[in-house]
């Protein structure tokens, strides 16, 4: 078991049973007794809103355990029911970005990140663990640079840790001129449209086989 305690107190001043409907959804549409060994996504919006993503790996029996507006500590929270519970051959995982936003700092998300891939690897021990980097939007530009500086951590932390895989698609949202390409989101500027999903299935499918 990991020990939750170590946590700081800040970690905890969002409610995750906010998510218990949502959850019991994603289980409704993904019975695990059914997705046994599947493909695992999950995190915040950006891959609950992947809806292509089925279609976008037709090969592999994939689960969309995404959940809208989620930081890296409610995954925490879920993780049995949301990876564990599907035994995955591989899991995806897109936390970060909201905890960027909110003001948390990289040390926490970070700590955060390291529970959760800990858990997973103890009683998942064979399941590959992709940690997928938080994305430039045009929305959250201004903070360019500490969303870089969390996937320069993450990714040093994946090199490090056996069985965990740091996926970058940062830098293929990049346009010419190093912003956030302004075709490849919706009108809030932060979540993607088809365009955006298509630059994330080239990246991360080369992680499938």
């Amino acid at each position: 078991m990991v020990l939750l305690l170590a946590m700081p107190f800040t970690t905890f001043a969002q409610d995750p049973a906010r998510f218990d409907q949502e959850v019991e959804k994603i289980h409704a549409v993904y019975p695990p007794s059914e997705h046994q060994g599947s493909v695992v996504f999950t995190g915040s919006s950006s891959v609950k809103l992947w809806d292509d993503l089925a279609r976008d790996f037709p090969d592999h029996q994939v689960v969309n355990a995404g959940f809208g507006g989620s930081h890296a500590t409610d995954l925490l929270h879920f993780v049995d029911e949301l990876v564990m519970a599907y035994e995955p051959s591989k899991v995806f995982i897109y936390e970060g970005d909201n905890d960027l936003s909110s003001g948390k700092s990289l040390q926490e998300i970070r700590e955060t990140i390291n529970l959760i891939v800990t858990q997973i690897k103890l009683d998942l021990p064979e399941t590959d663990i992709y940690l997928i980097s938080p994305k430039p939007s045009i929305a959250r530009w201004d903070k360019a640079d500490r969303y870089e500086a969390l996937n320069k951590q993450l990714q040093t932390y994946a090199n490090a840790t056996e069985g965990v895989i740091f996926v970058n698609v940062w830098d293929d949202m990049l346009g010419q001129d190093g912003k956030p390409m302004n075709d490849i989101f919706l009108e809030d500027d932060l979540h993607m449209n088809k365009k955006g999903y298509e630059i994330w299935s080239k990246v991360i499918g080369k992680y499938m086989d």
